[in-house]
């Protein structure tokens, strides 16, 4: 447990200078923020998502409300190859509304999420830092309550992460793919 928070404490210090300037969305509510959501858009600069980027489709994620506030996050995509990635989080909210902190056993880093913007029926965009060996990287995607976006929050994600400073080859629209099967 202690070096778990110690583990927080260094990645929410490493990422307030990344993302000093991201502000949550206004009176953000997690629970109109619960429900199925679609990955529709990613940006990074970090090496994984350059090298794989132009394989990656849409997928889903899954926001639901925990009994203490907090927020269990549950990502799945369909591969090419019939099988299914999926990825669960349960990110601790911050004293901030609409920003969280978790720790990846997938990946080994340390994530601030911070929902930016947000229209609870439509599309949220959300930034988060990623924090590995003292290493932070912006990265930014896309929600939306059906598989697609319009131009305008494609054009918003775009703008959020010429900000946050990933290069324009860096974010993607993904092209629609099939759901996983339910487990």
């Amino acid at each position: 447990m202690r070096n778990t928070l110690l583990r927080m404490l260094v990645a929410l210090m490493c990422a307030l200078t990344v993302c000093a300037d991201i502000t949550p969305a206004a009176d953000f509510d997690l629970q109109k923020m619960s429900g199925k959501w679609y990955t529709v858009a990613l940006a990074t600069n970090a090496p994984w998502f350059v090298n794989n980027k132009a394989g990656m489709k849409t997928g889903t994620a899954v926001i639901v409300l925990t009994e203490g506030g907090n927020m269990d996050l549950t990502y799945s995509s369909l591969k090419d190859d019939g099988s299914c990635y999926r990825a669960t989080h349960t990110a601790q909210k911050t004293e901030t509304p609409g920003r969280f902190t978790f720790h990846s056993q997938v990946w080994n880093n340390d994530n601030v999420m911070t929902i930016v913007d947000v229209v609870y029926n439509d599309y949220a965009l959300v930034h988060t830092v990623k924090t590995k060996e003292g290493v932070s990287e912006a990265f930014i995607a896309v929600y939306s309550r059906t598989n697609e976006s319009s131009e305008v929050v494609q054009q918003k994600f775009t703008q959020l992460a010429v900000e946050a400073g990933v290069m324009p080859d860096n974010a993607v629209i993904l092209p629609q793919n099939a759901e996983c099967p339910a487990v």
